[in-house]
This record gives C-alpha cells, structure tokens and sequence, in this order.
C-alpha cells in the first residue's frame, strides 16, 4: 500500500507535507517520483503566492494586486534558480550525493510550506488593511509576515537535509558491506579453485586395518601393499615430589580485545551534503531573494504615487524597512 497521502496532488500536497513528513524525506532520499512530486508543490506554491500577492497589492488599487499576483510568485521562483546551482555544485565539489532533482525537491518544500504560511496569514493582512491602514505599518506587517513564513520554511529544509544524509550514509554502508560479501565469495571460489584435488564425493580410501591410516595404491603385480604406521608413544606422565601422578590443567584461553574499528571515510559521491554548507546557502538565499524582491519593486505601492509596472532602483531593502519602522514611531 502506498505511504500516507502519497497519491495526493495539487493544493493538498501541503498537508501531506506537513503530516508525513518523514514520507516525504524518504521518497526524496529514495528518488521516486520526484517529478511529480515537484511539480504537485509548484502548483501549490504558485496559487498560494498569487492569492497572498493580490492581498499586498490591495493597499493601492486593483491593477497593483494583479500584478503583484504576478510579481510574487516569480520572486520566488527567480530566487530558486539563481541559487540552486549554487547548492548542488557546492555539494558535488565536496563529494556529497546530492543529486539535481533532490535539491530543487528539498528547495521546493521550503518554498510550498513558506506560500502556505503566507497564505493562511492573509486574513490578518487584510484585517489590518480595512480596519487600520497605514501604509508603512502595513508594509512593515507583510514583511513579518514573509519572515517568519521564511524561517519555518527554512527549519524544513535543514531537517530534509538531515534526513536525506541519514539515508545517504545508510545506503552507502548497505553498498559497502554488499561489495565485500562478494569480495569474500569470490575469493573463496578462487581459494577452491586453487587447492588440490580433493578426493570425490562418495569415494571410500582403502584404509589399513592396523593403523587406521589409508592403505597404499595397488601395486603393478595386483596385490594390495599396505604401509602400517607406527602408534604413537603415549605422553609421558608427570610425577610429583610425594610419588603422585600429576595431569596437565588445560587453562582457557581468553578471546583477545578487538581493538576500536576507526570508521573509514565515506568516498567522494557517497557521503552527505554538508550541513554548514547548507547554513551558509541559507544566508545567500536570503540576501539573493530580499535584493531581488527591491529589484522587482513595487509589490505595495505607495498611495501617493501613480501605478507602476517597476520602479527606479535606487536605495536599498534593509534602509527601507528601518525607515519604515521609523516612520512608525514619528
């Protein structure tokens, strides 16, 4: 039977996500059917940034929340593919099995539990923007808003990652241990090869009737020369100084300590995506999506000024808001 709500599709593949996300993890580990499964999380994440987009874009006028609708859901997906060659070439250099369609499968997780965040805060956006506009409180609000949709997303990703690594290295053991089981077959099947004739199944050795020890061959004239071996000498018996006999005391022997195994390093394409490689992969995504979410300005609008497709750039996003929360307190 197929695993939990993995036949679901469409805007449902989020509760999936967030209810199985074990299931989730091993499908990516195991690479199955990771297209569809990419392409389930695109179409979510582009409903769900469309509908919040449209709710940004209110603030102004109809016109500025279709095209935020627009904008929004190509931010995300712009910041995507200006980073993700930056995290799988990074992890191929380093000799981690990371492949193509697992990064953008664990990127798109984060982007699909982000957009659905976002969308489930809508009402608190819109209930801010009938009952108390303020343009820059407003702004100031929707961008928490991302924030923290953006850390929970991001929290996804790392334990994707360290899911996906678990598996790696479980998987790379399975082979390892595989190889060298048929390593020691094929030795023993050349160790087989190369030991003398054995003697055939079945065969019985003529064997001397005195000493136990097999007969000889049968000679040229037809009779039967047998060789009879000499008993052995029985052992000697050890006396001691009051006249009685004294009997060797066999000690056990003691199995010997196995010394610590160092665990061998795991070779280049089998071992796990680097963790702090990851971190700082975070950091780039950030800067890389909030300077190209300024570039691709206005997402709001502005009251007092006209409709805009895109605006001059100038300034920068992090001057922006500290003005903003400025604004606030004057």
């Amino acid at each position: 039977m197929a695993a939990y709500g993995e036949s679901s599709s469409g805007l449902l593949i989020i509760e999936r996500i967030l209810r199985d996300r074990d299931g989730i993890w091993r499908q990516i580990g195991e690479e199955r059917e990771l297209g569809k499964l990419t392409r389930q999380m695109l179409y979510s994440s582009v409903v769900a940034l469309a509908c919040y987009g449209a709710v940004l874009g209110a603030s102004h006028s109809v016109a500025m929340a279709g095209l935020s609708a627009v904008k929004l859901p190509l931010l995300f997906l712009a910041t995507l593919a200006i980073c993700l060659p930056t995290l799988y070439l990074f992890n191929l250099v380093f000799g981690a099995r990371l492949q193509v369609k697992q990064a953008l499968s664990l990127v798109m997780v984060t982007i699909t539990v982000m957009s659905v965040l976002s969308l489930a805060f809508a009402p608190i956006s819109l209930f801010f923007l009938i009952t108390a506009y303020s343009y820059d409180f407003y702004k100031v609000l929707n961008v928490a808003i991302l924030a923290l949709t953006a850390f929970v997303g991001l929290r996804f990703l790392t334990s994707g990652m360290r899911a996906l690594n678990e598996h790696t290295t479980a998987l790379a053991l399975a082979r390892r241990q595989e190889q060298e089981r048929k390593d020691r077959e094929e030795a023993a099947a050349l160790a087989a090869l190369s030991a003398p004739d054995a003697p055939a199944e079945g065969a019985v050795e003529p064997v001397s009737p005195v000493s136990g020890v097999p007969a000889a061959a049968p000679a040229p004239n037809g009779l039967v020369s047998t060789i009879v071996a000499p008993a052995p000498a029985p052992a000697p018996v050890m006396v001691a100084p009051d006249g009685r006999p004294m009997y060797p005391v066999m000690m056990p022997q003691l199995a010997p300590r196995p010394l610590p195994q160092r665990q061998e390093q795991l070779a280049p394409g089998e071992r796990p995506a680097s963790m702090a490689l990851l971190n700082v992969w975070i950091l780039l995504f950030g800067f890389v999506g909030t300077q190209l979410a300024w570039t691709l300005r206005p997402f709001f609008g502005s009251p007092d000024e006209p409709f805009e497709i895109f605006r001059k750039i100038e300034g920068n996003f992090y001057v922006e808001i500290v003005r903003s929360i400025g604004r606030l307190f004057t």
